[in-house]
């Protein structure tokens, strides 16, 4: 296991940042960490770090606790937070080859090549990095935190302030690193988890609300099933309401209505049924389904 997050609470002063949150992240996987703002994903992200202490709980990364050996932690994490720092008056290559002698590296010149290859900086590598989009500074934070091989990634918010574009190619690369390392990222952009993560944990006033796969998150908590049906001809509202498990229905235009259950279960048998009892022949049906969007919003509303 690359991190397990026991029991973790922090406080600021009477503020409860994270309320006993638990996790564990295997090798191989981008997590996504979703919430909304002050959710507290970062102030994990700085413990996970090294960067502040837990008020209460265990943290461990690759079997080194936080408490006793963060310097062994160090050496197997690449930080890029929230607000990216760089020298804006150093030059790319420049730049790489400082932070390559900060980890003390054997061969820096090779590593530093690599750096700029993997991260597609070949063209800006001899400017300055102040001259940079901030699509191609994003390129150097980067760089700057894989320069050292760590097995863990940890990215606070990777792509804001970038244009499309940019969005698209950092999405790109973070999901080309994620085949060989545990990658942790924080949004709140859903689109984000949908196109990079294969994991996600929604966090909510400090306390985990869900914790699955991406694929799995549309199903959770579904306490709502919309159904839209077309019949050949007619139908009375107040029939479509004695339909099992029926709690609204909505007129959409001719013959198209649309029968919603809280509950969630699935209404399509049971209107199957009332169209076989009633002689009327279902011309489409389509279930309404659930974006991790919807279920962010219903979990942290």
């Amino acid at each position: 296991m690359s991190i397990i997050v026991d029991q973790v609470t922090k406080l600021y002063g009477e503020q409860k940042a994270l309320d006993r949150v638990s996790f564990r992240i295997e090798p191989g996987n981008i997590l996504g960490l979703l919430g909304p703002n002050g959710a507290g994903k970062s102030t994990i992200m700085k413990i996970i770090t090294c960067f502040i202490p837990p008020t209460s709980g265990e943290v461990s990364v690759y079997g080194f606790d936080i408490y006793e050996q963060s310097d062994e932690i160090r050496k197997k994490i690449g930080y890029l937070p929230e607000h990216n720092p760089l020298y804006p008056d150093m030059y790319v290559k420049e730049y790489l080859a400082f932070i390559a002698g900060l980890h003390h590296l054997k061969n820096k010149k090779k590593r530093v090549k690599e750096m700029i290859d993997i991260t597609g900086l070949q063209i800006e590598q001899n400017k300055k990095i102040g001259a940079l989009s901030k699509g191609y500074r994003q390129r150097v934070g980067l760089a700057q935190v894989l320069i050292h091989d760590p097995e863990v990634l940890i990215l606070d918010e990777p792509t804001t302030g970038l244009d499309p574009n940019q969005i698209v190619e950092i999405r790109e690369l973070i999901k080309k690193i994620g085949k060989e390392k545990t990658v942790m990222l924080s949004t709140h952009i859903m689109q984000e988890v949908e196109a990079i993560c294969n994991r996600a944990i929604i966090i909510n006033k400090g306390v985990i609300v869900a914790d699955d796969d991406t694929v799995n998150l549309s199903k959770y908590k579904a306490d709502k099933e919309v159904i839209t049906v077309e019949f050949d001809r007619d139908v009375r509202k107040e029939q479509l309401k004695k339909i099992s498990g029926t709690t609204s229905v909505k007129k959409l235009q001719d013959r198209i209505w649309t029968l919603e259950s809280t509950s969630g279960k699935d209404l399509r048998p049971a209107i199957f049924k009332f169209a076989v009892d009633n002689n009327f022949t279902v011309l489409s049906m389509n279930k309404e389904s659930r974006s991790i969007e919807s279920v962010f919003q219903q979990l942290t509303k």
